[in-house]
């Protein structure tokens, strides 16, 4: 306290100067019209500003805990939607009626993605979902805009997952306006292009169709996008256009994934092994 007051001596006399400063403005501001207007005008704009600053600062911050919400909303229409489109196939036969636990045999988790490479020959991308949450190497993973990759490894609360920028990944995938099923393979060397091959090009295919994995894949449910043809050359020494794809997910601001689990692969698996035992 007494540093207090031995402060306040030494400088009473800017300490009274500024009080005195500050009645002669509240005696200014409260006798002259003019200057209480614009005095009131500039301390609303100067509070406006702060107010509209926190409220940026407070959506900033809160953006995260929207973007969980929402992905967690994505994961649920995801599992609607596809349990739909089984269950009323678009090509579908008349009289044809699904058995409704194969329209239903996938199932979504959602995950964070915690680190991801794109500038590899071979990318990866890790995620915080392991064993623990049922999470198994060869489940396929997309996101809220497409395809992104299948898991290769798990730990329990960790998996690492092949990229669809890698030069081992395929999938099947579908050209609905030609009705041409091919397989889409990284090119190496643009983050955004994939190529897809096996195209007919005796069929007919333009720029900006949609691309999407067709019924024929094992880990990826049907009718999820791929990407949209961006090139197709038809060489006349070849039955099969050259197309290039651009993918429909960007790699470089992925934040969060969707792994798939097909409950009917172990049963689809041993029907197989059973196959190749017959003689």
């Amino acid at each position: 306290m007494s540093q207090l007051f031995a402060f306040i001596s030494r400088h009473r006399s800017f300490i009274f100067f500024v009080f005195l400063q500050v009645v002669c403005f509240r005696l200014l501001v409260g006798s002259n019209t003019s200057w209480g207007v614009l005095y009131f005008n500039t301390s609303n704009w100067y509070v406006a500003s702060v107010l509209g600053f926190a409220n940026t600062v407070k959506e900033y911050v809160g953006m995260r805990e929207v973007n969980r919400q929402l992905a967690e909303e994505n994961v649920r229409l995801n599992q609607e939607l596809t349990r739909l489109l089984q269950e009323r196939p678009v090509q579908a036969p008349a009289g044809y009626i699904p058995d409704s636990t194969f329209a239903s045999r996938y199932e979504y988790t959602l995950a964070k993605v915690i680190d991801i490479q794109t500038n590899m020959a071979n990318n990866y991308l890790t995620i915080d979902k392991g064993s623990l949450d049922g999470i198994a190497p060869g489940m396929g993973v997309i996101s809220a805009t497409g395809v992104v990759g299948k898991v290769l490894h798990c730990s329990p609360r960790m998996s690492v997952v092949t990229s669809i920028l890698h030069s081992r990944f395929m999938v099947s995938t579908e050209l609905p306006g030609s009705g041409e099923i091919g397989t889409v393979v990284w090119n190496g060397k643009n983050v955004d292009e994939v190529k897809l091959l096996d195209i007919s090009r005796f069929k007919k295919v333009e720029v900006g169709d949609t691309a999407y994995t067709s019924g024929y894949n094992q880990v990826f449910p049907p009718g999820v996008i791929v990407g949209f043809v961006k090139k197709v050359e038809s060489p006349s020494s070849e039955a099969s256009y050259n197309i290039d794809l651009r993918l429909s997910t960007d790699f470089r601001t992925l934040g969060y994934v969707y792994v798939i689990k097909n409950h009917m692969l172990p049963d689809l698996e041993r029907l197989k092994e059973n196959a190749d035992r017959q003689p």
